[in-house]
């Protein structure tokens, strides 16, 4: 393969690990954003916020434009609630679904939900916001890395695909859980970018190089002045890194 192409390849490929988070309070700006990314961004995520303003339905509408949706519905219920809702994210064509990874019980409805269906079951390991503090103040007597393991650790046994952790905690995610087991890492902020909300951040090159296989990019990208050119600066940084890494 010539070395063009190759990096033709390479840049298809950081492309489908780019998870955009369609993150507004309307189903109409979300859509403006997607329309504007649509040809190079395959996978968007629609979160909690969006779900309740119509966002199911630009759920339907965007899979029937080609793309994937990471839903982020971030479940966590009693096991009867959290088997049935998987049930149903899989009948609706969630590519990813998100479930906090604190327990079996959890994790095991969800693997018993999922069925036959598609779905890759990502568990929430330690949300990027948090902190050791934060820890803390919950009364959890272990630090975000040695907390996120853990989880992982849950996670891969109970028969999920992967986890949703921040890249300071992929490296030994990927060390202990090995290369077959996906890791989404949320948090991404490009250099100079501001971390807002997030507690621990870091940049698409690091993010790739540290083992992560997906990124999810909000505002970086929905905030920027030119949405698209965001969107391919950080796919040509991840493409980048991945020549790196492989």
């Amino acid at each position: 393969m010539s070395s063009a192409a190759e990096m033709d390849g390479r840049r298809a490929d950081a492309a489908s690990r780019l998870i955009v988070a369609l993150d507004f309070p309307s189903a109409e700006e979300a859509a403006r954003l997607a329309a504007q990314l649509r040809g190079d961004v395959e996978v968007f995520k629609i979160g909690l916020e969006l779900v309740y303003a119509d966002g199911l339905l630009l759920m339907r509408s965007l899979i029937e434009a080609g793309h994937q949706i990471f839903l982020d519905a971030k479940l966590l219920d009693i096991p009867n609630t959290v088997e049935r809702a998987t049930t149903n994210a899989g009948r609706l064509g969630a590519a990813f679904l998100t479930v906090h990874g604190t327990d079996r019980k959890t994790l095991d409805a969800a693997v018993r939900g999922r069925g036959s269906a598609a779905t890759k079951l990502l568990a929430i390991t330690v949300l990027t916001s948090l902190d050791e503090a934060d820890l803390k103040q919950q009364h959890i007597g272990l630090s975000p890395a040695e907390l996120v393991l853990r989880r992982a650790h849950l996670a891969r046994d109970a028969g999920f695909d992967g986890v949703v952790a921040s890249a300071q905690e992929a490296a030994s995610i990927r060390t202990e859980l090995g290369d077959g087991f996906l890791i989404v890492t949320p948090g991404i902020r490009p250099a100079g970018a501001e971390a807002a909300d997030q507690s621990r951040v870091v940049t698409p090159a690091e993010a790739i190089a540290r083992g992560a296989d997906y990124l999810v990019v909000g505002r970086p990208i929905s905030a920027a002045p030119d949405p698209l050119a965001a969107a391919k600066a950080i796919i040509a940084e991840m493409a980048a890194a991945r020549t790196g890494r492989d």
